[in-house]
């Protein structure tokens, strides 16, 4: 947009500089010049003088032709070799045809070819691209805040507030940088005060729950006594769970690093938690070992079994886990059976409290902080996790890089 401006800025410059010059061409120097070429030609004679045309050309920087049935002359005769600048292609008002039939043509002898400089033009055109050049780095620069903002803008959204937007200039772009860190400090505390107040009420109900839970066995065996342990079961788990959140709040900082064997631990959380159920393992037998928290490791493997095994139907094809190496990283790839969910929400899976429809029960539903903790977990590894349908089912890959980032 920048370049094209220019060029059209210039263009009205040139047509208009054309116009303005022109006028005063048509209107002014014309006749003047037309004025001066018939004294020229008077000076010259009737019949043409070669003698006084030789004592013009000397004075004054022309070129004069001569043709007629008497006299064929020229001033610079190896003009006839070089392009359109020779005297003999003159325009016409610069020819006069004298009484007795001779024709004399005048000209500029800067005019020529060979005398002409022709890098003028060449440096004339390299000047204007020069300066278009500087123009434009200039803007660049006045408009480099624009990706800092930007840069500050996708940081607040992957909820990074560490580093503030840095401000360049006083002017508009600073003043919207200001607004953005202001705004990104408003979000900041906001949800330092939700974490905080989500976390106090997790630490007071683990006393309650713990009173409850010792009260509850004192009930006389039976459906009740099940079910409120049971859901007293859930209750701990959940704050187990939102403890934990808080804790990985904190990144790789939360975690303590280990050489950890991955393959070692998918089968020991299969062996301590699932031994019972249908799961297809594929696992490389070449894994290098990853520097990671293994107690954190084992809170993402059984999350994600705990969630494909929900939503796996009886009679389905079993779950379905490879572990294999993916350059320098490692995928635990993980994919149920079941319905899925709609492709629209796909991508708000892994928030904290959010179900699909589909897993709106108590049976299979959960809570909805499973796949929310794995993300955390592998996120504070410096790794990604994505999730995708698999028609039938859902397939869930974690990314683990084998060394820290």
């Amino acid at each position: 947009m920048f370049v094209l401006l220019a060029l059209g800025m210039a263009a009205v410059f040139v047509l208009g500089s054309r116009q303005a010059f022109g006028l005063g061409w048509r209107e002014v120097a014309q006749p003047l010049l037309r004025d001066y070429v018939d004294r020229l030609a008077a000076e010259v004679g009737s019949p043409p003088d070669p003698g006084r045309a030789q004592a013009l050309v000397q004075r004054l920087p022309l070129t004069i032709r001569i043709d007629g049935p008497l006299v064929q002359w020229r001033s610079h005769p190896d003009a006839d070799n070089g392009p359109p600048a020779h005297a003999g292609e003159a325009p016409a008002w610069l020819a006069r045809t004298t009484a007795d039939g001779h024709t004399v043509r005048f000209g500029l002898a800067l005019w020529h070819q060979a005398q002409r400089p022709r890098f003028v033009g060449w440096l004339t055109l390299a000047g204007m691209g020069a300066l278009l050049l500087l123009a434009f780095g200039y803007v660049r620069h006045l408009l480099r805040p624009l990706d800092d903002i930007r840069a500050g803008a996708l940081r607040y959204g992957k909820g990074d507030f560490s580093r503030p937007i840095v401000t360049r200039h006083a002017d508009e772009l600073r003043d919207l940088a200001d607004d953005v860190n202001s705004m990104a400090q408003g979000l900041r505390q906001l949800l330092e005060g939700q974490r905080g107040l989500l976390l106090a009420i997790s630490h007071e109900l683990r006393s309650p729950l713990t009173r409850a839970r010792l009260n509850a066995e004192l009930v006389p065996e039976g459906e009740a006594r099940d079910a409120l342990l049971r859901d007293l079961g859930v209750m701990r788990h959940l704050i187990a769970d939102l403890l934990e959140s808080e804790r990985l709040a904190g990144g790789r900082a939360a975690l303590t690093i280990e050489a950890v064997h991955l393959d070692e631990v998918v089968r020991a959380v299969r062996l301590a938690h699932f031994a019972d159920r249908p799961i297809d393992l594929d696992i490389d037998p070449s894994l290098p070992a990853l520097q990671g928290d293994r107690v954190r490791l084992e809170l993402l493997v059984r999350n994600l079994l705990d969630n494909a095994l929900r939503h796996n139907p009886p009679g389905a094809l079993p779950v379905q886990v490879r572990i294999a190496r993916r350059e320098s990283d490692l995928l635990i790839d993980v994919r149920d059976h079941g319905p899925g969910v709609a492709e629209a929400e796909l991508d708000r899976l892994g928030q904290p409290f959010y179900r699909p429809d589909a897993a709106r029960t108590r049976s299979s539903g959960g809570v909805g902080l499973g796949l929310y903790l794995c993300r955390q977990v592998v996120q504070s590894h410096g790794g990604a996790m994505q999730i995708a349908l698999a028609r039938p089912g859902l397939r869930v890959q974690a990314i683990l890089p084998t060394h820290s980032r």
